[in-house]
């Protein structure tokens, strides 16, 4: 293994950034990216769904590495080539000339496999054409699968897993939670045994949803948002916007959604803090004319996907007239994304939003295999039905 440290500047704060996660590399080297030698055999590409189970993730690396490599008794084209590893990227260098060949953004990766001395990595690439038959099913992506033969091809996997690892861990501090409270081991996507919290990760630590909100009002008036708490067992835990006052300054800003995360305010971190010190923080601003909001754009529903191998194994969560009021800590619908607090939706394409609530039981009872569970914060749920008046800040 070669160690790859392209101008690192100043980084007196590592220390702070980075908690401790097991694995092969050193944590600054992985920040800053670590290279392995590997011969390059090939790419194909299948046609999968999001987040398969891991047994099915598995079977579809042995059939890339069965499509790439030659058949027995001819000769196995391959290319010298480096594999960077950062917990930005990964990317595929030809050995020579150090040019990219292959370039993905470290989120996108959906599965290492080591099979012996062949690595397979395979990136979700984009959404798949879905034919007519399927249009109401689960939706399908297309997995590019890189093919690899490497004696290290065990160790170049768990560096993988373990740079989801430091990754995930960065983007807990950077939100004002503490690793240590939440746990590291699961969130190691690609590697890891359970797709924690169903690709939140992926989409909180996505600049793209990420942004800063100026909002322009009158000294005095309020900004004209109703918050809720995203619910126990929610990965980024702060307020959510449950309803924008029409033609209050948040809704002429037009940069705002029902379900965005607020997870600042003026610079200040809101992560962590219960709901009534969110909204005490919101009412501090009033006499002020510009606010500064740091979101997370999210959809208003949720959609958790629970890997149940058995029916008759345990889901690990508890639901009262539609609502999850209790959570399993480390159980499969912890894992999956569910949170307390939530009002169900929609289970596996049927709505359960006027079902009795022992048929939701039986729903939930008798899904195996994936469980796809839609939902939102049930205050949420109430305002937009009209069952409450908002509470506008």
């Amino acid at each position: 293994m070669r160690v790859d440290k392209p101008g690192r500047g100043s980084r007196a704060d590592l220390p702070l950034l980075l908690p401790s996660v097991s694995g092969p590399c050193d944590h600054e080297d992985l920040c800053d990216g670590v290279i392995f030698g590997a011969k390059y055999l090939g790419s194909t590409q299948l046609v999968s769904e999001r987040n398969p189970p891991p047994s099915t993730r598995m079977a579809q690396a042995q059939e890339a590495m069965d499509r790439v490599k030659a058949p027995d008794g001819e000769t196995q084209p391959m290319t010298e080539v480096d594999l960077f590893i950062s917990t930005k990227r990964i990317k595929v260098l030809m050995a020579d000339s150090q040019e990219a060949m292959m370039d993905h953004a470290l989120q996108t990766i959906s599965y290492i496999a080591d099979i012996g001395s062949v690595l397979v990595i395979m990136a979700r690439r984009r959404l798949a054409r879905r034919p007519a038959s399927q249009a109401h099913g689960h939706r399908l992506y297309k997995m590019i699968c890189h093919v690899f033969h490497s004696d290290d091809a065990q160790l170049i996997a768990q560096a993988i897993g373990q740079a989801f690892a430091v990754a995930y861990s960065q983007f807990l501090r950077e939100s004002g939670i503490d690793p240590s409270q939440v746990g590291t081991q699961a969130s190691q996507g690609a590697t890891g045994s359970g797709y924690l919290h169903n690709g939140d990760l992926d989409h909180f630590s996505n600049s793209e949803n990420c942004k800063e909100v100026v909002i322009e009002k009158r000294q005095g008036e309020g900004l004209g948002v109703a918050l809720v708490e995203s619910g126990w067992g929610s990965l980024l835990p702060t307020a959510v916007i449950a309803n924008l006052l029409h033609g209050g300054p948040a809704e002429r800003s037009g940069s705002l959604s029902i379900g965005d995360r607020l997870t600042a305010i003026n610079g200040t971190s809101l992560v962590g803090l219960p709901l009534a010190s969110v909204q005490a923080a919101i009412r501090e601003v009033k006499s002020q004319t510009l606010v500064t909001l740091s979101i997370v754009h999210c959809p208003p529903v949720t959609t958790a996907i629970i890997h149940r191998p058995h029916a008759r194994e345990q889901l690990g969560f508890c639901v009262e007239d539609g609502i999850i009021c209790s959570l399993l800590r480390g159980g499969i619908a912890e894992r999956g994304g569910v949170r307390v607090g939530h009002r169900i939706i929609e289970i596996n394409g049927h709505s359960v939003v006027a079902t009795p609530h022992a048929r939701v039981i039986e729903l939930l009872t008798e899904a195996h295999t994936e469980v796809h569970i839609k939902t939102m914060p049930a205050t949420t749920y109430r305002l937009l039905t009209g069952q409450e008046q908002p509470v506008y800040l």
